[in-house]
């Protein structure tokens, strides 16, 4: 079979390599894919956005099966037009993409079919959701822009203050462009956060292991919000009856709900997840594998994930057995320094060959291009190491020793991954 995966970061790496373990994926194309995933799969020019590019080189090289993995396209629906083409596809469609693409519609789905969430409003105008923040007097309070803004574009207001930048920021500054054109204020959760990825069918849902996020730029979570600084797997705060409870109050029923709004959602949806005293609450959906869980998640997939997305393309999901190890793993983002905000590109990597040094360890390449035999940076979170071991602590123990012998100008990592996760 011929593959083409969509996108160029570190999760589409760990995508890719999970797809070469089948013998019948015979050649990868990455699009348009980044210096190292060149290693791994022939890396094409087309923008991930490009939909009627990406469309005319699947027809053009004859390819049999399409993994859509970034938000952008997924929303513009290059699903649609792939199906449109005849090209088999693994990812949700453009309307059940909206459950991430707006929160203003995914948490009037959550209101509407009873799924446990904040409580919220939505605003068009700045200064009716600076009115209610004030009447309130409830801090901290939580503002989200309406649409996608690269997992950046939430905003934790400790204050009236940082509630009134906030909403100027983000509906008068525009910010994140037109995705804020809408707010949802939110009240505060308190609780564990867990990450859940689960694949779907659009009848059938199953989660896949847990996993803990750790989106603060610096350690004890502290600093900007970032796509991510690294993850562990899995999440010791996801235990079996929690994992039914969000099954039975959450999983299901949002499956359940997309489909009664003719919107069947088929790929792999995300589900952030708080723990609170109440139980579990949905904090947000994405419409795709998250970035960096997907860099744990996957190398403790046992079951074929090949076999596993052409059995969701074929709605037959629910005779597939799907599989996770027993063991857990760990993942390092190295990022550039400065990052998120302004930082700098073009810096020379060395260490790339840890993977051979640490046993279990995985150098997922997110932000470099290739100079000849060498990589340089490319972007803000550059590298993500994972590492696997039969329990939690072993696995951070290694990620970090892998990550020592790597090594470029200004690189920035944070030092406490999984610490919360013991």
């Amino acid at each position: 079979m011929k593959l083409l995966v969509v996108g160029s970061g570190g999760r589409e790496h760990a995508v890719i390599r999970k797809l070469k373990e089948n013998p019948k994926a015979e050649k990868i194309y990455c699009a348009p894919g980044n210096g190292g995933i060149s290693a791994d799969a022939e890396c094409v020019p087309v923008k991930a956005t490009d939909i009627e590019g990406m469309v005319s080189f699947a027809k053009g090289q004859g390819v049999d099966f399409v993994v859509v993995t970034p938000d952008d396209p997924l929303v513009l629906g290059m699903v649609d037009a792939l199906h449109a083409a005849g090209i088999r596809t693994f990812g949700p469609d453009k309307a059940a993409a909206q459950i991430e693409g707006s929160k203003v519609f995914s948490k009037n789905l959550m209101k509407k079919y009873g799924i446990p969430t904040a409580a919220y409003e939505v605003f068009s105008d700045p200064k009716a959701a600076i009115a209610y923040i004030e009447q309130r007097g409830e801090y901290p309070v939580v503002i989200k822009a309406d649409g996608l803004a690269l997992g950046k574009g939430v905003i934790i207001a400790q204050n009236q203050t940082e509630a009134v930048d906030a909403l100027h920021s983000i509906m008068e500054d525009r910010v994140f462009g037109a995705s804020g054109s809408q707010v949802v204020v939110e009240e505060f959760l308190t609780g564990p956060e867990v990450s859940v990825l689960a694949f779907c069918d659009g009848e059938t849902v199953v989660p896949m292991v847990s996993s803990m996020d750790h989106k603060r730029a610096l350690d004890g979570d502290q600093g900007l919000n970032t796509g991510g600084m690294g993850t562990v797997a899995p999440n010791i705060h996801y235990t079996p009856e929690v994992a039914q409870t969000c099954m039975d109050r959450i999983f299901r029923p949002t499956l359940n709900a997309m489909k009664a709004e003719g919107r069947p959602f088929s790929g792999c949806l995300y589900f952030g997840l708080m723990l609170t005293p109440k139980g579990p609450y949905v904090i947000e959906y994405n419409c795709r594998f998250g970035d960096p869980e997907t860099q744990v998640v996957l190398p403790l997939l046992e079951t074929d994930l090949l076999e596993i997305m052409l059995a969701i393309s074929e709605k037959r999901l629910a005779e597939t057995e799907v599989r996770f190890s027993k063991d857990s793993a760990a993942c390092v983002i190295l990022a550039s320094g400065g990052y998120p905000v302004k930082y700098e590109t073009g810096k020379q990597i060395s260490g790339l060959d840890a993977e051979g040094q640490v046993p279990g360890a995985t150098v997922y390449h997110a932000g470099t291009k290739r100079d000849g035999d060498s990589y340089l940076t490319a972007g803000g979170r550059v590298l993500g190491v994972t590492c696997t071991a039969p329990d939690g602590e072993q696995a951070v123990r290694a990620a970090y020793a892998a990550a020592e012998n790597i090594s470029f100008e200004g690189m920035h990592l944070r030092r406490d991954i999984g610490a919360k996760n013991r």
